[in-house]
């Protein structure tokens, strides 16, 4: 008997579960430039970190399928809180086979931590939820010391190979945008910022800041309605800046290792971009920092950054001791800008009016009192003015 289509349909429908497509690479980097929304993003990704969790997020995948644990006890990473408070279906710990099994593009439905090709069962994994999330977080801030005392390590490391830019300023470039005695805002496209940087709309529309762009962060900017003066690449990043910002920008400042040959800039002059070359094994965002303090910024405003402890070890490994340098080489100027808008809103309040009338009629009192007009008007009304305070002085004196 044949099955008319439109019930086939209803019966695929009916299925439970997430159907999309699935997206799959080991590096999650690469898979975040094509993901659509609606996508199965198939990761291999060990201890998601919070700013490539909220980049899935902004994708609009459908869910995340995770070949390596989204929490391995190490430290507290914050990924996999983001995607499971943004209602995202997330499963672990397929291993990496399922990397191979489920094919790019292919239209796949995942229920119950089980992921189908049709009717096929093609990989099973652990579906992760807020109380795993919650559980594991706590269980992994019990290891934290060993993390500490390796990050202690890698600080000292750090610290003996850019001693010279950290202590002494040696090696940074000295931008045409002139940064000394002014604000500066460094933005990165980090958690919150799309809020922060609206928070600090009146900042930068009447202090007129130094706008640094960091990465992706100059597009940020750009959409935001601003203009970066300054904009900081790794020179090494797949994916640099677009050119049109990159032509815009007065500065463009080429993030490269130490020794690293003239080569990895070509792709800056190839597109008629001459950079600012800096050595430093600094990430891009510390590096903004760094250039903007040796610039003498009278106040430095981040934007996307955090600095508390889960945020620390929520990065990278090889920019932890990078963030912790710099924030104590920066820290006197560096300021959040969560905090900006408590500190500043930019607001002309009625005292303000009050006080500016009352100084500018004092003045014109003065400059008129020194004139032959002004010596009659004041002779003419000192009486009166005699009369009134001592009235004022016998009626006040007559209530005690």
């Amino acid at each position: 008997m044949k099955i008319p289509g439109n019930q086939l349909r209803r019966t695929r429908t009916a299925l439970p579960g997430i159907v999309g497509v699935a997206r799959v690479d080991r590096r999650t980097t690469h898979l975040l430039a094509r993901l659509q929304p609606g996508d199965i993003a198939v990761i291999d990704h060990q201890d998601l970190d919070r700013a490539t969790a909220q980049a899935l997020v902004d994708a609009g995948v459908g869910a995340v399928l995770n070949a390596a644990p989204m929490i391995s006890g190490r430290y507290p990473n914050l990924g996999p809180e983001v995607l499971v408070q943004a209602g995202i279906p997330v499963v672990d710990t397929f291993g990496g086979e399922v990397v191979s099994r489920v094919k790019d593009g292919a239209r796949v439905r995942v229920h119950d931590g089980e992921v189908f090709d049709g009717d096929d069962s093609i990989a099973v994994g652990r579906p992760v939820d807020a109380e795993v999330v919650r559980g594991e977080l706590e269980s992994a801030r019990t290891g934290l010391h060993a993390q500490l005392e390796s990050f202690t390590h890698n600080s000292t490391e750090f610290l003996r190979r850019e001693q010279d830019l950290l202590l002494h300023g040696r090696g940074v470039p000295r931008t045409a945008t002139d940064l000394a005695g002014r604000p500066v805002v460094v933005v990165v496209k980090g958690h919150d910022w799309e809020a922060e940087l609206a928070g600090i709309k009146p900042f930068i529309r009447e202090q007129d800041p130094v706008l640094i762009g960091v990465d992706e962060g100059a597009e940020a900017l750009r959409s935001a309605g601003h203009k970066p003066h300054i904009v900081v690449a790794n020179a090494a990043a797949e994916e640099l800046p677009a050119l049109p910002l990159l032509k815009k920008a007065k500065d463009v400042v080429a993030l490269v290792d130490r020794g690293a040959p003239a080569t990895v800039t070509e792709r800056f002059e190839r597109s008629g971009i001459r950079p600012l070359r800096f050595e430093t094994g600094a990430t891009t965002e510390d590096a903004a920092l760094i250039l903007a303090d040796a610039g003498h910024a009278s106040l430095i405003v981040g934007v996307g950054m955090h600095a508390t402890l889960d945020e620390f070890l929520d990065r990278r490994r090889t920019g932890l001791a990078s963030t912790y340098l710099t924030r104590l080489k920066v820290g006197p100027r560096l300021v959040d800008a969560a905090a900006v808008p408590r500190l500043y809103d930019g607001q002309v309040r009625p005292r303000h009016l009050l006080a500016v009338m009352v100084a500018g009629l004092l003045a014109l009192a003065a400059a008129i009192g020194v004139t032959p007009v002004g010596q009659e008007w004041v002779d003419a009304a000192s009486p009166a003015v005699t009369d009134t305070v001592s009235t004022v002085i016998d009626r006040v004196q007559g209530l005690f």
